[in-house]
């Protein structure tokens, strides 16, 4: 699990590219402190782990099913990427819930300057769009942040200067693809919501069957006690 706190930019040294699998070399420095082999590390948001350490940084594999879903089938040697290491047991949580696992990609349609802050647009498809709330928090490349609003195919966020400069944002233009993973705790709860009640997404063991229990978290529950939409 990550926290979507950024905590240095790697450049991308080396892609080897296979027929449906790439390994990627990583000049890094800060995320490989205290790290050993087999330990995840977030590269743009996405969770890869470290296969071997080279003398400037580290290498990781990237499947074919990550390569489907992000934006990382663009990088190419040169590229500059956030990275975080897990989140420690003892760390503080200074942003949110970032499992690593990718929803699909994005695309900045305008980046709008306002005072000290920029105002970032990015259009996404109403697939992802639907788990992103106005105020919730949003992984973009792997960086926290939080929804200033939301449409159906589009939502915007607003970073201030030191995130601008501690990541990627900082190199972002118009017409960049980006990785997105949204809030999963909405995810689990649409999960729940569609099963029938009383039933479970998960085979029961063997045995006598017993009286199905009726689940007491429904569509009108959430609406009556403040998540409908608009709360």
């Amino acid at each position: 699990m990550f926290t979507g706190i950024i905590e240095e930019i790697g450049t991308i040294e080396r892609i080897q590219k296979g027929a449906c699998s790439a390994i990627l070399s990583i000049r890094a420095s800060m995320v490989t402190n205290g790290s050993k082999i087999g330990d995840s590390i977030a590269v743009n948001g996405v969770c890869l782990t470290i296969t071997s350490f080279l003398p400037y940084g580290f290498c990781a594999d990237v499947m074919h099913e990550t390569i489907n879903r992000s934006a990382l089938i663009g990088l190419m040697s040169g590229s500059l990427v956030n990275l975080e290491r897990a989140m420690a047991a003892n760390g503080r949580f200074g942003g949110h819930i970032v499992a690593g696992h990718v929803d699909g990609t994005g695309t900045i349609t305008q980046i709008k300057k306002d005072d000290n802050a920029f105002w970032y647009t990015i259009a996404a498809s109403p697939s992802i769009t639907r788990y992103i709330v106005e105020k919730g928090s949003i992984a973009i490349d792997g960086i926290s942040l939080t929804v200033a609003d939301t449409k159906t195919a589009e939502f915007r966020i607003c970073a201030i200067p030191h995130t601008i400069r501690a990541t990627t944002l900082n190199y972002r233009k118009p017409g960049d693809l980006v990785n997105l993973e949204t809030d999963i705790i909405g995810k689990y709860i649409e999960r729940f919501l569609n099963f029938p009640s009383g039933k479970l997404p998960f085979s029961e063991p063997s045995g006598p069957k017993k009286q199905p229990e009726t689940s007491l978290l429904t569509r009108e529950f959430l609406m009556k006690h403040g998540f409908g939409a608009g709360s």
